[in-house]
């Protein structure tokens, strides 16, 4: 059994779950940079009985949209929310792929109307074991690992 020191955050987010070298992505999606004055505990390859290895990320004073659960989702699509109030884990959720994604993924197909209009994307989740999408403008379909993330 390994111990770790991690920093305990009084209330704020816990991002758990994250496959190994995934959470600068996530990061990085959520807009993180380390500008303002949230702390922010970064762990990357820690030991995990179900994954073997995994990322996870501690956010103090920081509460998660559904528009960057979605996100999330899309790189860590078996990742684990803590919602953290005095130092508690007040609430879990899972995050989950939803059938609709808007404004979240840039088409890869350089004929899509979206990339040449100021189109708002819409894509469909359409196996969610694989984690593909449909396009609905162009009907162009991607893997999770093909996409990039607006």
């Amino acid at each position: 059994m390994r111990a770790y020191k991690v920093y305990a955050i009084e209330r704020g987010t816990v991002i758990d779950h994250i496959p190994k070298k995934k959470a600068l992505q996530v990061l990085e999606i959520l807009g993180i940079d380390g500008d303002d004055d949230s702390i922010i505990t970064l762990g990357m390859n820690m030991h995990s009985e179900k994954m073997g290895s995994k990322d996870i990320i501690k956010i103090e004073n920081k509460k998660l949209t559904r528009h960057e659960l979605n996100k999330i989702a899309i790189i860590a699509p078996n990742a684990t929310i803590n919602i953290i109030d005095e130092h508690k884990v007040k609430e879990k959720i899972k995050v989950k792929v939803p059938r609709v994604i808007e404004n979240a993924i840039k088409c890869g197909n350089p004929k899509c109307v979206t990339r040449h209009q100021p189109v708002i994307t819409k894509f469909y989740s359409i196996d969610s074991e694989e984690i593909k999408f449909k396009c609905h403008y162009c009907e162009k379909e991607f893997y999770a690992d093909e996409v990039q993330l607006l």
